[in-house]
């Protein structure tokens, strides 16, 4: 009842949609060969929320809706709903990641060594404004280095586990085909192992960062460092119907553990968080809310329900937005309640509750004196 009032301007809408189709530049193919060259960072975010691995229909999707990061990732999930699934993928170990970079905050000399990788953690962040005057933004090569990375790095959880340093928390292991899909089933509580990994894997890169970043201040029952972080890519191997074993290629991942300071029984935990395409602060972010999420505690932004609900973007940005469509029947009726309460008032002021009185003025504070220079 209430969206009924839209079906009488079908031709407004249609206008509407005009008005900011003609705002964006032409949608051509040219247009999203060159997003997917010159933003990947941008074109991996969307592929990881929108749970499919597809860098073509990611940039068309960022194309088409002008840089909308929400509504970009809204076709891409709808697209991905259309399309048959055919084969479920082997399972991706961290030892056979082709590791780009690995890092850990956690230990100085680890098993396989630190990669630093592509990144500007030690860059200076200088805006490049001669380029708008016509200055060349010149780039120099990298140096091959004489002893390069091996291609694979061990896992650093299976040293400390060795070492007994860390909780082992693993489960059994279970068969592919009956790992429970986040996609498919409805998210429960408490959720499955399988159902948290996965909705932070697609939840909202500034949700996630938001509650992270709130566990990191203080609102959260650990403190964590980062223990193992990589970027890579991760062979998709396929089992052929007669029991072959193959590649289909490859796809970019990154991947975080976080690790407590102190736990119950003298041990670390571990928080993990993986996701397609290159993003190390939703990964960083999301291991720190799974490894909150084991503890106990009354704090929202550790709380399993609390997170995984509200850093699904697509649920969260289409329950925003909708507020923008009619709501004038269940306004109207707030309106008549308020001004029936207020006709009752007028009509019996004796029985109307009495206003509390207006509470003295607070002291003002007391000037603080200034501080020695």
């Amino acid at each position: 009842m209430a969206y009924a009032a839209t079906r009488g301007g079908e031709e407004a809408i249609e206008q509407a949609e005009r008005l900011y189709r003609e705002d964006l530049a032409p949608l051509t193919a040219e247009r999203v060969a060159e997003v997917r060259r010159t933003m990947p960072y941008l074109v991996d975010r969307v592929m990881g929320e929108a749970s499919l691995y597809e860098p073509d229909l990611a940039a068309l999707a960022l194309v088409q809706t002008g840089g909308d990061l929400y509504e970009a990732v809204l076709l891409l999930r709808a697209y991905r709903t259309t399309q048959p699934r055919l084969w479920i993928a082997e399972a991706v170990r961290h030892a056979d990641i082709l590791t780009v970079r690995r890092i850990s905050a956690a230990f100085k000399d680890i098993p396989g060594g630190q990669i630093l990788g592509p990144t500007l953690d030690y860059s200076h962040r200088l805006l490049k404004v001669g380029v708008l005057d016509g200055e060349p933004d010149t780039v120099a090569p990298v140096t091959p280095s004489e002893t390069p990375a091996p291609a694979t790095q061990p896992a650093l959880a299976d040293w400390q586990r060795e070492k007994g340093l860390i909780e082992d928390a693993r489960a059994e292991a279970v068969p592919l085909e009956e790992i429970p899909d986040v996609t498919r089933d409805g998210l429960l509580f408490p959720a499955p192992r399988a159902h948290r990994l996965q909705t932070l894997a697609r939840g909202d890169t500034g949700g996630m960062l938001a509650l992270g970043y709130a566990n990191m201040r203080g609102y959260g029952p650990t403190h964590p460092t980062v223990n193992d972080l990589r970027l890579g890519e991760a062979e998709v191997r396929l089992r052929h119907p007669r029991g072959t074993v193959f590649s289909a290629g490859r796809v970019r991942v990154s991947e975080a553990e976080m690790v407590s300071k102190a736990s119950e029984g003298g041990k670390l935990q571990l928080g993990f968080c993986a996701t397609f395409g290159w993003n190390e602060v939703k990964t960083i972010a999301g291991a720190t809310l799974d490894l909150s999420m084991h503890f106990e505690n009354d704090y929202p932004a550790a709380s399993e329900e609390f997170v995984l609900y509200h850093t699904e973007p697509t649920e969260a940005s289409g329950f925003c937005i909708h507020f923008k469509m009619p709501h004038y029947v269940t306004f109207q009726s707030s309106l008549d309640a308020l001004r029936d309460a207020n006709a009752k008032r007028e009509a019996h002021p004796a029985t109307a509750p009495e206003t509390p009185e207006t509470p003295d003025a607070p002291a003002p504070a007391p000037e603080l004196e200034e501080m020695p220079s």
